[in-house]
């Protein structure tokens, strides 16, 4: 289970979200068995979709972002509730590539930088909201940054971390989004400014023990941060037999009655969590009618 906390400055023109990710990409690695590049990659997508979800206020709003550069590992894709629990697939668990320039993992290599961000927002309405941008880096934090800069219009700093150790586990991951508001004066932008500048790397910060609390106060110090409040978000699927189902009857009348008449079991494998549904021929036969 992470955890999230969020501090607003003391004349509240700038709020700061900080997840401590590590347990939620941990088990993004157990389930998809990711490769290290893959595992940075959809771990720092999967952070920043809890870190939007969380920002929604309906208790049944969901985000999903859908990331498509083009790149070895395919599609990305993440999906988070209000409460900052989340969900995640990719199309190619596993690349291998070369560290990239600086040493590090290549996750702009892995995604692809020729293609496009896709924000949905799911609010109840009766359409959900879309927002779609080009990638620019497909080092994930700048183009969720690019997102809010071009989509929402609100200035937004984001920074997305996740070290794997040799062996491919997670050794700690984490992310923040600092968001300003539109009456936040030049004072207070440089200042933020100047702070994100003298940070180390999120994920750097939370292997050495530092807690989302310190990591908000260090990201609006000089600006009397207050708390908001806090979540413990965790890597959730909300697959069942009963959504599986009404997936099986989207798909026609006549196609089941054709499963159903092969006289074989059909498995569903769900993409978030790999739980396994078995459906017999009279079940399928069943859900034809």
């Amino acid at each position: 289970m992470g955890k999230l906390y969020r501090a607003i400055s003391a004349d509240g023109s700038a709020v700061a979200a900080v997840i401590d990710g590590t347990d939620i990409v941990s088990e993004i690695e157990r389930i998809h068995k990711t490769s290290a590049v893959v595992t940075a990659a959809l771990g720092r997508l999967s952070i920043a979709a809890s870190l939007m979800g969380y920002t929604m206020k309906g208790a049944n709003d969901s985000v999903t972002l859908r990331l498509d550069g083009n790149g070895p590992a395919g599609q990305l894709v993440a999906v988070s509730d209000s409460r900052g629990n989340v969900k995640s697939c990719v199309g190619n668990p596993v690349v291998e590539l070369p560290l990239n320039a600086k040493g590090k993992l290549d996750v702009a290599g892995a995604v692809g930088r020729d293609g496009t961000l896709s924000v949905v927002k799911d609010m109840g309405l009766r359409e959900p909201y879309v927002g779609v941008i080009p990638i620019v880096s497909g080092e994930i934090a700048e183009d969720i940054a690019s997102y809010y800069a071009a989509s929402e219009q609100i200035p937004t700093v984001c920074g997305l971390g996740v070290l794997v150790n040799p062996e491919l586990t997670v050794r700690a991951a984490g992310g923040f989004l600092v968001q300003l508001l539109p009456f936040a004066d030049e004072k207070c932008i440089g200042t933020i400014e100047k702070n994100v500048s003298e940070m180390r790397p999120v994920s750097a910060l939370i292997a050495d023990g530092a807690s989302p609390e310190e990591i908000a106060g260090m990201l609006l110090r000089g600006l009397e941060p207050n708390e908001l409040d806090t979540s413990e978000p965790a890597y959730r699927c909300d697959c069942s037999r009963e959504r599986t189902e009404k997936v099986l009857i989207s798909i026609g009348k006549n196609e089941l009655a054709s499963m159903a008449a092969e006289g074989k079991d059909t498995s569903v494998c769900c993409h978030f969590c790999g739980k396994e549904y078995i459906f017999t021929p009279e079940e399928i036969r069943k859900l034809a009618e």
